[in-house]
């Protein structure tokens, strides 16, 4: 399995924003589909985004469409989340993973059983 490190989480007021990163060891993070999820305490994990190995195709949950962006930057070998327009709602777990069944792309569905590798997952707390 894929080895994914995010960071980026925080405490930080409505309104505002954090950039979450996701890294991984090597070079391989460039030729995988990446996705973004969250939990928040007592209910499922959920997918917020996803990116193909390209960059070409991206995906966004309802609630965060024009208020996140997820872009990769493949000199850095790392696929980032911005966050912005933070809302208490937004307060989770955040974890990003890796290999979908078709590898470069991202699921039809973006759910947690479509995404084999997985990172131990960064604390996002959006409060005043």
């Amino acid at each position: 399995q894929l080895q994914l490190v995010e960071s980026g989480g925080g405490l930080v007021q409505p309104g505002g924003s954090l950039r979450l990163s996701c890294a991984a060891s090597g070079r391989i993070l460039n030729t995988r589909a990446i996705g973004w999820f969250r939990q928040a305490p007592g209910k499922e994990r959920e997918g917020v985004s996803c990116i193909s190995s390209s960059g070409g195709t991206k995906y966004y949950e309802e609630s965060v469409k024009g208020r996140f962006t997820i872009s990769r930057d493949t000199a850095e070998n790392t696929v980032y989340l911005q966050m912005n327009s933070l809302k208490s709602e937004d307060t989770a777990v955040y974890y990003c993973a890796a290999d979908t069944p078709h590898g470069r792309l991202c699921p039809r569905e973006v759910i947690p059983k479509n995404f084999g590798s997985w990172g131990q997952g960064t604390q996002v707390t959006v409060s005043s």
